[in-house]
């Protein structure tokens, strides 16, 4: 059984990184272009952890924001408001020392080739190497490999009015990944591509992602590379409005279906909860929620045992696939009762924003809570 407590330890350790695990971490970050009258805001209090190692494909439409948190990840503007931790570092208010320090460990490929036209394709790899220091005895080889690998081998001397687009672009991909950095920041890398190109370049990614611990953020239309994300994060307006790590979502989803309560949903509703639930864990003793208190979460027991408390008085044990908090939720009122662990539990949490989202979303669930409700008074 995959929701065991040991299974359900282990999975909170993965999905609860530690700041040390992760690459990016954004809190609140919001952002504005110009000034005074003309100001408007681009980006809405995003949230986004991504833990070292993750390949992350972002997605939404044109103007969504998606290339401004891009660039803000990788240092090419400024942060305004909000924290945004990049490879460790806090990025808001951080010194110009800092961040040149930060761009060398940070590989960037945009849809905008940006080579120099008057060099060729080895050569203009060739200038990262430089920048970064690499000696060019250590540069020349893997500079050579890394094109051929990338369908240039015939064509590493040819400047770039002689190269097609999309050996351009690849060109562009080596100059990015070639320093074997801990962060790929790319823009669009197989929009270019034919199909053959497009994967020899995720499949480089997945590699450097696995071998290295390279993280790397993609913004992408291209719907051929999205079986290679560990994480799909989905922008609207300035804002994530899904963030779905994808590993996370099916084991959820299997867990999901034991419940009663979720079981009658919609393979789509029971994915859209699986995208939202949290993981937490409690202490024999513990309490989890206090009577009298507005709620802001609604709980479903996965493994351990939980007492229902009223004005300090046990009137119920409920065990796993049991939820509660919803009273409180849904008719907007202070907790009716103090909930405590019995043993060590761990509850899947639905933020109150969360669970009215599932709720305004699913019929099934909605009725299924007011239903328990009803049978509890």
């Amino acid at each position: 059984m995959i929701t065991d407590s040991l299974d359900l330890d282990d999975l909170i350790a993965r999905w609860n990184p530690s700041p040390s695990d992760l690459s990016i971490n954004a809190v609140g970050v919001n952002h504005y272009y110009g000034e005074g009258e003309t100001r408007k805001q681009v980006l809405f209090g995003n949230r986004l952890q991504v833990r070292r190692g993750e390949i992350v494909i972002m997605t939404g439409p044109s103007g969504s924001g998606k290339t401004t948190l891009l660039t803000l990840i990788g240092t090419l503007r400024k942060v305004q408001e909000g924290s945004l931790k990049v490879l460790g570092e806090e990025l808001l208010g951080a010194a110009p020392t800092t961040v040149a320090q930060l761009r060398k460990q940070i590989g960037f490929i945009f849809q905008a080739h940006n080579l120099f036209e008057s060099l060729t394709a080895y050569q203009n790899v060739s200038m990262a190497t430089e920048l970064l220091g690499i000696p060019p005895v250590e540069a020349k080889p893997r500079i050579v490999e890394t094109l051929t690998r990338l369908g240039l081998g015939q064509r590493i001397h040819y400047k770039p009015r002689s190269l097609s687009g999309g050996q351009k672009q690849r060109v562009a991909v080596a100059r990015g990944i070639i320093h074997r950095p801990q962060l790929i920041l790319a823009d669009e890398p197989t929009a270019a591509l034919d199909a053959e190109s497009g994967r020899e370049v995720v499949t480089i990614f997945q590699e450097m992602a696995r071998n290295d611990g390279c993280t790397i953020v993609i913004v992408t239309h291209d719907n051929r590379i999205l079986d290679v994300a560990d994480r799909i994060v989905s922008m609207v307006d300035g804002h994530i409005r899904t963030n779905v790590l994808i590993e996370r979502n099916a084991i959820m989803c299997r867990i999901l279906n034991e419940f009663d309560i979720f079981r009658s949903l919609t393979p789509q509703a029971i994915s859209q909860v699986a995208d939202k639930l949290s993981l937490r864990k409690y202490l024999a003793g513990e309490e989890i929620i206090r009577q009298g208190e507005m709620g802001d979460e609604f709980f479903v027991i996965g493994a351990g045992e939980v007492d229902i408390e009223i004005d300090g008085i046990r009137v119920n044990t409920l065990g796993k696939g049991a939820f509660f908090g919803e009273v409180s939720l849904i008719k907007h009122q202070p907790r009716n009762a103090t909930v405590r662990a019995k043993s060590n539990v761990t509850c899947f949490i639905l933020s109150k924003d969360d669970f009215q989202s599932v709720m305004d979303n699913s019929q099934t669930f909605e009725q299924e809570l007011r239903n328990a409700i009803f049978a509890r008074q």
